[in-house]
């Protein structure tokens, strides 16, 4: 006669389910932090411009301003809206009218070809603003 032990089939399978669950539950925590570091407002919002050298500065405390940036691949941002040039005189055109003594202050990065420079400059004196300053940072 022969007696046959107890089989441990279910411990076996009970343990692959939990497997299943934990891996998951991991791959979905995973995705979601992910998700939450790329779309993160601090990240978004962040141009990254590096700004000419200048001995003499003044600092700008004005309310009433506007921040022109040129990033180093010729990216054009109003306020951290990318813009085209032809937009961009479009929303200065009406912000320049609903505020003719507007401030704007251009930040541009040093790599940047001059030519880029120049087309955003004549923009602004063909709308008339008066107030510009261009963005430095101190040697």
């Amino acid at each position: 006669m022969k007696i046959s032990g107890k089989r441990d089939y279910m411990v076996s399978l009970e343990s692959v389910t939990m497997t299943d669950i934990v891996l998951n539950m991991f791959i979905f925590f995973f995705i979601s932090f992910s998700l939450l570091y790329t779309f993160s407002p601090n990240r978004v919002q962040k141009l990254e411009v590096k700004l000419p050298e200048a001995k003499n500065l003044t600092p700008i405390t004005n309310q009433n301003q506007v921040d022109i940036t040129i990033t180093d691949k010729g990216d054009l941002y109003l306020d951290k809206e990318l813009v085209t040039q032809r937009s961009l005189k479009e929303k200065m055109s009406s912000m320049h009218k609903n505020n003719p003594n507007i401030n704007v202050i251009l930040h541009s990065d040093k790599t940047v070809q001059f030519k880029e420079v120049v087309k955003v400059l004549d923009t602004l004196s063909e709308l008339g603003v008066k107030n510009l300053n261009i963005a430095a940072v101190t040697e």
